[in-house]
């Protein structure tokens, strides 16, 4: 359910705004798309994991109010992280 360090050192190289970034807001993002992505397939077997989609929610919740305060700050990078991790359609 969780993602491995390999992987979020992969999805931190990938997103970050320099060298050292590591908590920009399409860095969190980003590793939060993967969490509930790995969350979403983890329901698929285990639908009465009631407890692990309440994080699920919470995990949504949070990634919602980043790209809100990313689309107030900065409308370019906000639409540049929505294209780069395919969340709306």
């Amino acid at each position: 359910m969780s993602i491995t360090a390999d992987k979020k050192q992969k999805l931190i190289k990938q997103f970050a705004r320099g060298k050292t970034d590591t908590g920009s807001s399409e860095v969190q993002i980003a590793v939060l798309s993967e969490r509930i992505s790995n969350l979403t397939e983890h329901f698929k077997t285990n639908a009465k994991d009631h407890t692990s989609r309440r994080g699920l929610l919470i995990l949504v919740g949070r990634r919602r109010s980043l790209l809100d305060y990313l689309k107030k700050t900065d409308a370019d990078r906000y639409e540049a992280i929505v294209k780069k991790l395919g969340l709306r359609k």
